[in-house]
């Protein structure tokens, strides 16, 4: 066996274990919801009184789960339904208007969960003697919050009971067209002493997948993330988080602290410039709490006061992230190809803005990159056409020299150089086209902007897989065709493993998203009409050919 046949049999054998491996992975049962009450079990039947003392640096509150009784009051904007509990003013649901769920895309996709799927919620409090927490009853506006048209904001206003004179109130500020919310604490100061304050925003999430990845081979990141300009982007797991051995930034001057999912994230981005101390904690059986701390400004008596910070909650937009907050739209996960990955996103939006359709954006991209490597497919090509017409040269000294390995691998070498032929030249290609095909199939798996984004008759969702499996299919033959166009191998049992591999990575095709198909049909159509004419032009020049 040839040394290309070799390098090309490894290479198809490592795909086919990697994305078997990733097919056990899919298709293992989904990890068990923790029951309510088992959260609360685990997290004990009450919840602490902060006290005077507690400053940056000790314990949050803990949270047992998220508020699912108990009255609250709906906000309604062109964007979103949000929940708003009276118990802490937490936003303990929220539903998308432009966002599908995805099994049911009658509704909207419902990113804070109050049990239906996940526990999942956005909690704010303040830290110091008699002050309003998560856990303080606030009293709600009556009636659904609309916002209106001809408004562009909507300010929900909460007002937390009265305590030795201290008057609290929170306020969150919906904006048109914007997954930002604002929010305050308005704080009085009538207790006739002093008042230090801390305030903390945190995110609570249970450990569970956000949603089952309609392709394997691949695991998304699920769990917070912080962002400071000294320390940049770090991704902290649920694991590390139980074993103590989450590792992050804890004090900082700027940044963020996010719960990063599938397409979608939610950020506290406290005021730039404010010294803030960022936690992650587990807080329940499977419920994990992630905030930064910030102080509130020495209140006088009879004096008032405020801390601000913004929540985002919404789709990894990217265009739209990196203006909300320096390396928010790190939060879109790439992977490990990501210098790749991102270059390709933004020559796919491009396409994008020209055609309004992902999947002609998708085949011109790979027409792009086809052109890009033109010169390299041409030079590999011609080395497989010189092969293909040696093919009956290669057999004949099978023949001769059967039986004396050394001596065929020898003749074989020499017949190499005197035509002038590299036996390794039909693998670049793939080589130089697996980052690629990688690094594209991150960006249709994890860029929103992908997701329920139709083509054309039966795909709808290019980044789920193919519901009738033509492309597969379509995609296979596409690879019998090159295999036919490739020289035989001389050893029958390689031959009749290559001839495989068109039924074997069809079938490996039939979960893969529909864009990521979609290319490589397009990319195998395009390499066949290449090393069909490069054949043919090869093959008309051979020795007693008409045109030699």
């Amino acid at each position: 066996m040839d040394q290309r046949r070799l390098i090309l049999l490894l290479i198809f054998s490592l795909s086919l274990v990697m994305l078997w491996d990733g097919w056990q992975k899919y298709n293992q049962p989904a990890r068990q919801p923790v029951p309510a009450s088992a959260a609360a079990e685990a997290g004990g039947s009450s919840v602490p009184t902060p006290t005077a003392g507690l400053t940056p640096g000790a314990s949050v509150l803990p949270v047992v789960e998220a508020a699912k009784t108990g009255p609250r009051v709906r906000v309604v904007t062109d964007l979103f339904r949000a929940d708003i509990s009276a118990e802490g003013g937490s936003i303990v649901r929220l539903e998308f208007e432009k966002h599908q769920a995805t099994t049911d895309q009658t509704r909207g996709f419902l990113l804070f969960d109050d049990g239906e799927r996940h526990l999942y919620s956005a909690e704010a409090g303040l830290i110091g003697n008699g002050l309003p927490n998560h856990r303080t009853i606030y009293s709600l506006p009556e009636g659904e919050q609309v916002l209106k048209a001809g408004e562009d904001t909507l300010v929900v206003r909460l007002e937390a009971p009265e305590q030795n004179g201290i008057k609290v109130t929170k306020l969150m500020t919906f904006h048109r067209g914007n997954y930002l919310v604002d929010f305050s604490y308005e704080i009085t100061n009538g207790s006739g002493e002093p008042l230090s304050a801390h305030a903390y925003f945190q995110l609570t999430r249970d450990g569970k997948e956000a949603e089952q990845v309609e392709a394997f081979g691949v695991t998304t990141f699920t769990g917070p993330a912080f962002f400071t300009d000294l320390a940049k982007f770090q991704k902290v797991s649920f694991s590390e988080i139980a074993d103590g051995k989450a590792k992050f930034a804890k004090n900082a001057s700027d940044g963020w602290v996010a719960m990063v999912q599938h397409y979608f994230v939610s950020a506290w981005m406290p005021t730039e410039g404010v010294e803030r101390e960022f936690f992650a904690r587990k807080v329940g059986g499977d419920l994990y709490s992630a905030g930064v701390i910030v102080p509130v400004a020495a209140i006088a008596p009879g004096a008032s006061g405020k801390v601000e910070s913004r929540l985002y909650a919404g789709p990894q937009e990217q265009d739209k992230l990196q203006d909300i907050a320096p390396g928010l739209d790190l939060v879109v996960d790439y992977g490990w190809l990501t210098v790749i990955a991102a270059p390709l996103f933004w020559v796919l939006s491009w396409f994008h803005s020209l055609t309004g359709n992902w999947g002609w954006a998708i085949i011109l991209v790979t027409v792009a990159i086809k052109l890009v490597f033109f010169p390299l497919s041409a030079a590999s090509y011609k080395s497989m056409a010189k092969m293909r017409v040696l093919g009956p040269r290669m057999q004949r000294m099978k023949e001769l020299y059967g039986n004396d390995k050394a001596k065929m691998q020898q003749e074989m070498m020499s017949l190499y150089r005197n035509e002038k032929i590299n036996p390794l030249g039909g693998c670049l290609p793939i080589l130089v086209q697996i980052p690629v095909f990688i690094a594209l199939y991150w960006v249709l798996l994890g860029s929103v902007e992908m997701r329920q984004a139709p083509w054309l008759g039966w795909i709808q969702d290019l980044s789920a897989k193919d519901p009738y499996f033509i492309l597969p299919v379509i995609m296979g033959a596409t690879m019998l065709i090159q295999m036919k166009l490739n020289p035989t191998p001389p050893d029958p049992l390689q031959a009749k493993i290559m001839m495989a591999m068109p039924i074997v990575f069809t079938f490996m095709f039939l979960w893969f998203p529909s864009g990521l198909v979609l290319y490589w049909v397009v990319n195998n159509t395009l390499s066949i009409a290449q090393q069909w004419q490069i054949t043919r032009m090869i093959e008309s020049a051979k020795p007693g050919s008409k045109n030699a």
